[in-house]
């Protein structure tokens, strides 16, 4: 029986110094220390040796048992470092290689321009206010000289949800809203960005939603000089300083007078062209004096208080400004167009 144990001893060493991966260990370990292994089957026989015998064939075989356990515990700390070894060997990572660029987006062409429109009236102590884009009909139009009913309001055909709830024609709600909060006390000194609506067939100048900036001044001794000293620096400031403006008398139920702007030309330089439609000059943004009933509605006093209000169209702006044919382009998300305008920043 010692003999046959020693054996079983000397082959199961053998097989733990051979085993070349954790499951062929694994199998060793159950092979020789299973419940129906070798080594307890020798064992098994114990009970045909003497009284004598049989702790001394016990002792040895708990000690080759221990002896095959300790071998099998080295064994396996041994492949675990290897396979470790193995896998960092395979993730080594070559500092030494140029580093991967890693591809990052860039502002929209609308943010761009909106952003830079905010940055400059904020410089000049404009505040940005903010309203909801479904609106009530009170704030959309009849708070703004749009009474029911008045073909003023063919001009801005919109989305409606309800017959008092419809989605925004123009950011001039925000002015209105303003205005009711100041309780009839100045001075308001707000621009308004947002997306608006309006029902209209999409096509190269047009679209059935697009955004908008309006601007609101209202306190005492406003003129008509504020506005186009504020609209001049206005162009000059996005377009360039040597950009020139007019206004033109325009209407607007909102505004009274009204009137439109226009820039010069930047690429004939009022001589005139295609671009400019041979006048030398292109139509920007539409303006005015706030009209009486709109302060008086929002509680102002009109004799006291006057102000002036603009709005414009950032794509319009963009247009412009980075010679974009196509509004469809702002909203249909193609990467060739975006990437044209990616900067390093």
């Amino acid at each position: 029986m010692e003999q046959k144990l020693k054996e079983l001893e000397r082959k199961a060493l053998e097989e733990v110094r051979a085993a070349s991966d954790l499951k062929e260990l694994n199998q060793v370990r159950v092979s020789y220390l299973g419940k129906k292994g070798p080594i307890t089957e020798v064992l098994r026989g114990m009970g045909k040796l003497s009284a004598e015998e049989r702790p001394k064939m016990g002792a040895l075989g708990n000690m080759i048992r221990e002896t095959i356990t300790k071998a099998i515990e080295n064994k396996n700390v041994e492949l675990e470092n290897e396979a470790v070894a193995k896998k960092l060997e395979a993730e080594t990572i070559d500092v030494t290689l140029p580093g991967r660029s890693v591809a990052t987006g860039n502002r929209h062409p609308l943010t761009k321009i909106i952003e830079e429109i905010e940055d400059l009236f904020i410089g000049m102590g404009y505040k940005i206010a903010e309203g909801p884009e479904v609106e009530q009909d009170y704030y959309n139009f009849e708070a703004l000289n749009f009474p029911k009913g008045h073909p003023s309001r063919d001009m801005q055909d919109s989305f409606y949800i309800t017959e008092e709830i419809l989605m925004r024609t123009h950011t001039s709600p925000v002015q209105a809203r303003t205005m009711k909060k100041h309780e009839g006390k100045g001075p308001v000194k707000i621009i308004c960005p947002g997306k608006v609506y309006r029902r209209d067939n999409d096509d190269a100048t047009h679209s059935h939603q697009f955004m908008q900036i309006e601007g609101l001044v209202v306190d005492e001794n406003i003129t008509m000089g504020d506005l186009k000293g504020t609209l001049e620096v206005f162009a000059k400031k996005i377009f360039g300083a040597d950009r020139e403006i007019r206004l033109r008398p325009s209407f607007f139920p909102f505004t009274e007078p009204s009137v439109e702007m226009d820039i010069s030309c930047k690429i004939c330089h009022g001589e005139g062209c295609r671009v400019c439609k041979q006048t030398g000059w292109i139509e920007v943004l539409g303006a005015g004096m706030v009209h009486p009933n709109v302060l008086e509605m929002a509680g102002f006093d009109s004799k006291k208080y006057t102000g002036f209000a603009f709005g414009m169209g950032p794509d319009r702006i963009a247009m412009l400004k980075y010679g974009i044919e196509d509004i469809r382009y702002f909203y249909t998300n193609d990467i060739r167009f975006l990437k044209q305008f990616a900067v390093q920043e």
